[in-house]
């Protein structure tokens, strides 16, 4: 109970000790949540299609994707070596691209149109055209982090900066799988083959979700067992756990998915069921580890 109270403790720390910047990239978060809980519960109730350009699973997706992302890398920044100015300039660019990228999605949904790999009209054509600028300044961003993640740091465990620098690489990662998918579609579109772009652009987004969440797992894993009463090299250890299942896990979705296999097939479904089994024993570890506790304060915002 103790361990619990701590981590709320640390969790307000991060809103209280936070920069403007911070607080803002938290509620804009949160609200990106909300659109996206409230187009997924249409979408349930009224039985709407989950397949599609036109499903409103789009909005629904990107709403809390994105609002989870944001929230997540906002977090992780205070972990960061970053002047207040440079904080400022990337999450705040990092927030509003979340928050464009979210809305044209569902703004398009909401006409009745595809969002992506969309020319038909002038409008339809300047959404597309954002939609893809918003993502060139989300990987801009990231890139910038990441190189930040790998600056000394001895005010954060060698394990969580760990964890924070395997998060972005995979972060990196995703947002390269992205890129991927908007140009194979553009191919397609300006090839004139529309329907095969909204049929194939999205081919990898398996693999694109499971990359970018790594960001949240692995540090997140990080930030709780520092509340364990236990040496870094342990701690160190449960992360390293984690993260090779984590990658197991990505890499086996990716070989899936580009070579069309199903994750119950052969030798890459036991490679991702090892993987996550891996995940779920740090995860596990680490959350016993906190529940056994004596009175030990974790990370905190400074």
């Amino acid at each position: 109970m103790f361990a619990l109270r701590s981590m709320a403790g640390a969790l307000r720390s991060f809103w209280s000790g936070g920069q403007p910047i911070e607080r803002v990239g938290y509620t804009v978060g949160a609200l990106l949540i909300v659109s996206g809980s409230i187009h997924l519960a249409i979408l349930i109730v009224t039985g709407g299609s989950w397949e599609g350009p036109l499903s409103l699973r789009k909005p629904a997706t990107f709403g809390l994707s994105f609002g989870l992302t944001l929230i997540t890398v906002t977090w992780v920044a205070a972990f960061l070596r970053l002047g207040d100015r440079a904080r400022t300039i990337l999450l705040a660019t990092f927030a509003a691209a979340c928050a464009l990228e979210t809305a044209l999605v569902s703004i398009q949904a909401w006409r009745g149109v595809p969002s992506h790999f969309n020319m038909e009209t002038t409008f339809d054509a300047f959404v597309a055209r954002t939609l893809a600028g918003g993502g060139l300044a989300l990987v801009a961003v990231i890139v910038v982090l990441t190189l930040a993640a790998f600056r000394p740091n001895r005010a954060v465990p060698i394990s969580l900066r760990i964890a924070i620098q395997l998060g972005f690489v995979m972060l990196i990662g995703a947002a390269a799988v992205g890129a991927v998918m908007i140009a194979k579609g553009m191919v397609l579109v300006f090839g004139g083959h529309a329907q095969a772009a909204y049929a194939t652009g999205g081919t990898l987004k398996p693999t694109h979700a499971v990359a970018m969440h790594g960001i949240l797992v692995l540090p997140a894993l990080a930030w709780v067992v520092s509340f364990a009463d236990w040496s870094e090299r342990r701690r160190l250890g449960v992360v390293f756990l984690a993260a090779a299942g984590y990658i197991a896990l990505a890499g086996a979705v990716a070989t899936a998915n580009v070579a069309g296999l199903g994750l119950r097939q052969g030798p890459v479904g036991l490679v991702a069921l090892l993987g996550a089994l891996s995940v779920l024993a740090g995860c596990v570890a680490a959350l016993r580890a906190v529940a056994r506790a004596p009175a030990f304060h974790g990370v905190q915002r400074g």
